[in-house]
């Protein structure tokens, strides 16, 4: 018998005393086969005809196929213990350790969620291809209504395919042992030859070469006949570098219909999860999801009409099926721990405590808190702020919410400065038609002080909130704010999925909220001005190929997927409309994509581009995005300063790659820190004409990155803190170019907090 740390946990061997005899001696080995070089290692072998027979998902191989999905997610929370289970916390919560589970050591599991979910799954390869996956029934235990919790549990999981060379678990790319490129990170042995479901199965043992590194060990199940993989266990290592996980396993099985294709069968993933340590013998909450695939049929005529989206499948029946539904439908019956978390969340939904606690996790997840039905105060994290023209400033804000599949939605929030003694409101309205095209119309209004020119391609809503207008901590006085009086009204659909058209109107006036100290007078017909009145249409595009949302109402909850997001915009100013007081034209550009670089890591892309066509003043002039706060902003420029350049046209591309601890995984004693590298790069570069100077009283003091792309560049450490808990980040950022100009920063830290995997 093998023991490995693949398969070592809670292990008890019994012996017969009566036997105990005839056995001459017990062998514990822990060693690994040496072989001289791979080509000697017979597994080498077996791995090389499996890659020469690299097998494709068999689903692309039909004209149209069909099959059906039931998906379990369960948590668990685990090693609990008697002392835990008197703690005050859990007075009038006592009742609910009566659905616990005693492992052999001694410890307790509780289940506390249950998640089915059955889908039917329809594709077509040609003559065109196009696929639909339909949630046809659910059922959650105790928290039908409670988005964030299943939000949470479905989040947790990526669709992977073993014969990928990197997997996906939480957007962190972990090498296949599968893959071709195994043998780099990989040791293999072969142990045995098996029977898989009546199949000879080479049983192959994996394990990385260095435990630092996110990779898996475990087990490989071969056919001996085609070299088809059967079966696989991926488990992680005990040294995993992942914030809040202490250990994933996987087990995978696969049919082999031919010589060239799989077809996925049964997926089981497990997924330990603890906020602070990462001890074995921590409290944590254990997730589990089982998917079952069956009744495939493939070549299947399917009509049109199959691929079309309809108004039933937004509604909420899906959740009404009874009992008698789910014990024909699931693969296999309920365990007894199982079909107790109903019957206990349904009690624990009529105790108050239970409720409170659920409604602490909610608000900390959304940012909102409930007061009474219907009504959410928030955001409570914009609360307070501090800027040079208001002070201190305090924002209150509440927002409608009866359930998460709102059809409409109002929002409204009032601000007030300390320092300016002035009132400042946004209110917005927004109403969805239709749950299938998401055609939605609405309209807001705000009057506030803002700190425009942080965004290229803005975002469209009243209640966006700027961070450096209320910012706490910043390099320098930022006097660059302005006030704003704007009302917009809008106008969307979805034509195809991930697809939006969205049309907005907006009328608004600019002028500096610090006129001393910040100039956005302009010059018109010979006529000085300070007020900017500005009438507009903008027309966007938005594709989100790939990217899968919770829920069908007015504000859609967003899986995390590594889906791109490309935005075209155009926008044209009227002339006299309202008020306004220029004509002109801007198209703009922007294309944001996460990658998994192997086990290298992830590297985010961003890069946007465009052009005002006519001359406007600095209130409506492209802004490269300045970043003067100490805190961490999102595709701006670290060492500039806010309107330092000023463009009619212009390009940027922001470069920033995540090590995930690779390289410094290989330094004594700084390895056990577990902290993760970071490395970017920023570019940007435009131009600006001399009639958008000579339009601005201060104009000429305003340029664009013309001479030279204008660039920065440093790198990071993510993943600060202790045990679980690692959330903070420092970046290190030099400024590479335009060194000679005056109140300018070489050289800048930013940090803040970045909660994540």
């Amino acid at each position: 018998m093998g023991i490995t740390p693949a398969s070592f946990e809670n292990l008890l061997i019994k012996m017969s005393a009566e036997k105990v005899g005839n056995i001459e001696a017990v062998v514990i080995n822990n060693e690994r086969p040496k072989f001289k070089n791979k080509k000697e290692n017979p597994a080498y072998a077996i791995m090389q005809k499996v890659w020469a027979r690299k097998r494709n998902n068999g689903l692309d191989k039909f004209d149209t196929y069909t099959y059906k999905e039931y998906e379990k997610i369960q948590f668990d929370a685990n090693n609990l213990d008697s002392t835990f289970m008197k703690r005050k916390i859990f007075n009038k919560l006592e009742f609910i350790f009566d659905y616990k589970d005693s492992t052999a050591s001694g410890k307790i599991g509780l289940p506390v969620f249950l998640n089915e979910a059955i889908y039917e799954n329809y594709g077509e390869n040609r003559p065109s291809k196009r696929s639909k996956r339909l949630l046809i029934a659910q059922k959650t235990s105790g928290f039908q209504d409670n988005q964030i919790i299943t939000l949470t549990a479905k989040n947790l999981y990526r669709d992977i395919n073993i014969y990928d060379n990197t997997l996906n678990y939480f957007d962190i790319g972990f090498p296949s042992p599968v893959g071709e490129t195994g043998f780099s990170t990989y040791d293999y042995n072969l142990v045995d030859t098996i029977s898989i479901r009546g199949e000879r199965a080479f049983k192959i043992r994996y394990q990385p070469k260095r435990t630092e590194v996110l990779a898996f060990q475990g087990y490989l199940y071969i056919d001996t006949d085609s070299y088809a993989v059967l079966g696989a266990i991926l488990k992680s290592t005990q040294k995993i570098n992942v914030n809040f996980i202490n250990g994933i396993s996987t087990e995978l099985e696969y049919d082999n219909p031919d010589e060239n294709t799989f077809l996925p069968r049964k997926f089981v993933t497990e997924i330990e999860m603890t906020p602070f340590s990462k001890k074995k013998t921590s409290k944590s909450i254990v997730a589990k999801r089982s998917v079952d695939y069956s009744e495939y049929q493939f070549n299947k005529p399917l009509e049109d009409n199959i691929f079309k989206r309809k108004e039933e499948e937004y509604d909420d029946k899906f959740v009404d099926k009874d009992d008698a539904y789910w014990l024909k439908s699931r693969p296999d019956s309920l365990s007894k721990s199982e079909q107790g978390i109903y019957d206990m969340l349904d009690k624990l939904q009529q105790t108050p405590k239970f409720n409170r606690i659920v409604k602490l996790y909610e608000t900390l997840g959304s940012g909102y808190y409930n007061v009474v039905k219907g009504i959410d105060l928030g955001p409570i994290f914009s609360i307070y702020g501090k800027n040079e023209i208001e002070g201190d400033r305090i924002r209150l804000g509440a927002r409608t919410y009866f359930t998460r599949n709102d059809p409409w939605r109002v929002q409204f929030y009032t601000a007030y400065g300390f320092k300016d003694q002035q009132v400042k409101y946004g209110a917005e309205a927004r109403f969805m038609f239709n749950r299938v095209n998401r055609f939605t119309v609405g309209a807001g209004t705000r009057r506030d002080i803002l700190q425009l020119g942080v965004q290229l391609t803005n975002d469209d809503g009243i209640m966006a909130r700027t961070f450096a207008s209320s910012t706490l901590f910043a390099r320098g006085e930022n006097a660059s704010l302005s006030s704003v009086n704007q009302t917009n009204i809008f106008t969307s659909i979805e034509p195809w999925k991930n697809f939006q058209i969205r049309l907005d109107g907006t009328m608004q006036s600019i002028k500096s909220a610090n006129p001393s100290g910040f100039n956005l007078m302009y010059y018109k017909n010979g006529d000085l001005r300070q007020t900017t009145n500005d009438s507009h249409f903008t027309l966007s595009l938005i594709a989100r190929p790939g990217a899968k949302f919770s829920q069908t109402g007015i504000d859609r909850y967003e899986h995390g997927t590594l889906a791109p997001t490309i935005v075209l915009k155009y926008t044209r100013g009227i002339e006299g409309l309202f008020g306004s007081d220029f004509n002109y034209n801007k198209l703009q550009f922007m294309f944001y994509k996460p990658v998994l670089i192997g086990s290298w890591g992830k590297t985010l892309v961003n890069f946007e581009a465009g052009k005002n066509f006519n001359t406007v003043p600095l209130a409506l002039q492209n802004v490269i995005p300045g970043n003067q706060s100490y805190s961490l902003a999102q595709n701006t420029f670290a060492q500039l300063n806010y309107y330092e350049f000023v463009a009619d046209t212009y390009t940027t591309l922001h470069l920033e790659h995540h090590f995930n601890g690779k390289i410094l995984s290989y330094i004594p004693l700084i390895k056990k820190l577990k902290l993760r590298e970071i490395a970017f790069l920023r570019g940007a570069y435009g131009t600006l004409s001399d009639a958008s100077k000579a339009i601005n009283v201060a104009g000429f003091k305003y340029s664009a990155p013309s001479e030279h792309i204008y660039y920065e560049y440093g790198v990071g450490i993510e993943n600060i803190g202790f045990g679980n808990l690692r959330i903070f980040r420092v970046d290190f950022n030099w400024r590479g170019n335009y060194l000679d100009r005056p109140d300018i920063s070489t050289f800048g830290i930013k940090a803040g907090f970045q909660v994540g995997f």
